[in-house]
């Protein structure tokens, strides 16, 4: 678990179901990230199950009421994601539902992340990234420290359409002068 001054990120719990689907559901949170909205409570416990069991993927809670309103996450390199990442280096993802956008949630809940990474598992970058339109990622990259890198532009995203993705990346060495 790791507390922020607002947030709880905390490992996802089957009770975390009707939340995730509350925020999950909405056609404007999935499809900008590469995935489809979900369909029903059972569609989320099942994600929670497969996709959020993976390490290092936490449930974004907000402190005051322990509403789940988010998820962010550490992804290594496995083969799954799209950064081209080296050995000791990782991949940061997030999502907050819409009625949260706008109010800094995920570049606190980032930074708790990055520290994670940096402090905690001695990784030497960190990477970022964000398919074309979605500045919402954008502005948190550049909020949390990150420098852009390449774009790889034709590629097929998880929705099977062909998209332009974006990549930033923060070293540890850039991490520790700034923060």
């Amino acid at each position: 678990m790791i507390e922020t001054k607002r947030l709880i990120l905390r490992p996802w719990r089957d009770t975390d179901a009707p939340s995730l689907f509350k925020y999950a559901s909405d056609p404007e949170i999935g499809p900008v990230a590469g995935w489809l909205p979900h369909k029903s409570v059972n569609d989320s416990l099942e994600i929670i199950r497969t996709v959020f069991a993976a390490p290092e993927t936490y449930a974004v809670v907000l402190k005051e009421t322990g509403e789940t309103v988010g998820a962010c996450g550490i992804m290594f390199s496995d083969g799954l994601h799209s950064a081209d990442m080296a050995h000791g280096e990782a991949e940061i993802g997030y999502w907050i539902g819409k009625p949260y956008w706008g109010q800094g949630l995920i570049p606190e809940a980032v930074k708790a992340l990055l520290s994670r990474c940096f402090d905690d598992l001695s990784l030497d970058a960190v990477w970022c990234g964000y398919y074309d339109g979605n500045d919402k990622s954008k502005r948190v990259c550049e909020k949390c420290g990150f420098k852009y890198h390449h774009t790889n532009r034709d590629i097929t995203s998880p929705l099977g359409d062909t998209r332009t993705e974006h990549f930033h990346i923060l070293t540890k060495e850039t991490y520790h002068l700034t923060s």
